[in-house]
């Protein structure tokens, strides 16, 4: 007998590290061949003797793509422009890959001095 799956197959993903928060976007098909985006803020919480996730998915259909992007552009560019113009955004382009190799290079090696 066939297993009822509600998660469907990720056809492509993004990741997004954000401190102790990672933002996924994953694009999944329905059983039709259709799209649609699943954005997944999932955070880091200390429980009782170790770590756990908190998730949360926001479902997004490609109907409601054009409207998604233009209110969350809008917004962006509102807190960008308006509320923080002296801001360089650019001090924040960190490219995941570099933070990666980063991590990887620090010698974790107590040393005295």
């Amino acid at each position: 007998m066939e297993e009822n799956n509600n998660e469907r197959e990720e056809i492509y993903s993004e990741r997004v590290r954000a401190g102790k928060r990672t933002y996924f976007f994953d694009v999944k098909a329905t059983r039709s061949n259709d799209y649609y985006l699943t954005i997944t803020e999932s955070k880091r919480r200390y429980k009782d003797d170790g770590y756990t996730y908190e998730k949360h998915k926001i479902f997004l259909y490609k109907e409601d793509f054009n409207k998604f992007t233009a209110a969350l552009n809008n917004t962006v560019n509102h807190v960008k422009d308006e509320l923080l113009p002296d801001v360089d955004f650019a001090q924040y382009d960190r490219d995941e890959e570099a933070l990666d190799n980063e991590t990887a290079n620090v010698d974790t090696e107590l040393k005295w001095d």
